[in-house]
């Protein structure tokens, strides 16, 4: 089911009311339906909430994150708005999973992605459960030629490549992916040794599934990664790009369906969004695993809006992109 943001979830402080160098996102960001969202010919974005985590209780996970789309919204609300006067952010609303109905939410959700993306308007999804990830390719795919070569960058701890014969979940998604598309490829980064099973590091390798581990993503070889990343996205006609929050570190994001103890920082994390999102072939980006339910203090929330906030800022090239 689509439909429209509550106008309670964007507000917050205001400094002023004419002085636009004060003003905050809640202030600025437009409420539209998507059909009455005009082709943009100036950079801006549309953000679109995916409230679900079905996929997270078929995964056999903790449910929750179905509150993180608005509660993101909250935590972006009072952020300061530093992107061009002319520049739009535009909340198209929401596609809600109804009735454990998730394949039928994923396909919604890919209609309004794909019509976003037509629409020459940046998309950032916010997720709901890592399910969301298969309802954005969705709509990456039905707004591209047959043939674009689609690049899939993941920072998680986990492939998300399992069997999906029974059913799909927020397991499965890549698998589905890359066993449906051959024009798909995958790149992980934040890959947990002990978060896999050997048969699923099987599974990677037999898809040529690019991956780097946890472990690995150290200073020393921070440009060798950024480097590889560049290769890859320079190979793709098309970067899509999603971050599951559980590849952090439970102490920074302890509100994620599968918290781990080991785990990537926040400034490796922000470094990946700030590279990848910069690329000129890359226009969408989605989060996933918020669960404000299981956080602390908000603490993943918080996290989480700035992380979407440092990839609206560079897809839509501004300071520091």
């Amino acid at each position: 089911m689509y439909t429209l943001t509550d106008q309670k979830q964007w507000k917050g402080r205001i400094d002023s009311t004419t002085n636009k160098s004060s003003f905050r996102l809640h202030q600025k960001v437009q409420r539209l339906a998507i059909n009455d969202v005009s082709a943009s010919a100036k950079k801006s974005a549309a953000l679109v909430g995916f409230i679900c985590d079905e996929g997270v209780r078929r995964n056999q996970g903790r449910v929750g994150a179905a509150n993180g789309p608005n509660a993101l919204r909250e935590g972006l609300s009072s952020l300061p708005w530093t992107f061009e006067d002319e520049q739009q952010i535009i909340d198209v609303g929401n596609v809600v999973c109804l009735n454990h109905a998730l394949e039928e939410a994923q396909h919604e959700l890919g209609e309004v992605v794909g019509t976003v993306l037509q629409k020459n308007l940046q998309c950032v999804v916010l997720g709901g459960g890592h399910e969301t990830l298969y309802g954005h390719y969705l709509g990456v795919r039905s707004a591209l030629p047959k043939e674009a070569k689609v690049g899939i960058i993941n920072i998680d701890a986990h492939f998300d490549l399992r069997p999906y014969d029974e059913q799909p979940s927020s397991g499965t998604m890549f698998r589905q992916i890359l066993e449906q598309d051959p024009h798909t490829d995958y790149f992980v980064v934040g890959i947990q040794r002990y978060g896999n099973t050997r048969e699923l590091f099987e599974k990677a390798d037999e898809l040529n599934v690019k991956y780097v581990y946890e472990d690995q993503m150290t200073v020393a070889n921070q440009q060798q990664l950024m480097d590889d990343l560049q290769h890859y996205m320079d190979q793709h006609d098309y970067i899509l790009l999603t971050l599951c929050m559980d590849v952090l570190n439970a102490a920074f994001a302890p509100g994620v369906s599968a918290p781990s103890p080991f785990g990537l920082d926040p400034s490796t994390v922000r470094s990946l969004l700030q590279k990848v999102t910069a690329h000129p072939h890359t226009h969408s980006f989605d989060i996933c695993e918020v669960n404000p339910l299981l956080d602390e203090n908000g603490r993943t929330v918080k996290l989480g809006a700035y992380f979407v906030y440092e990839a609206l800022n560079n897809l839509l090239g501004g300071q520091g992109s």
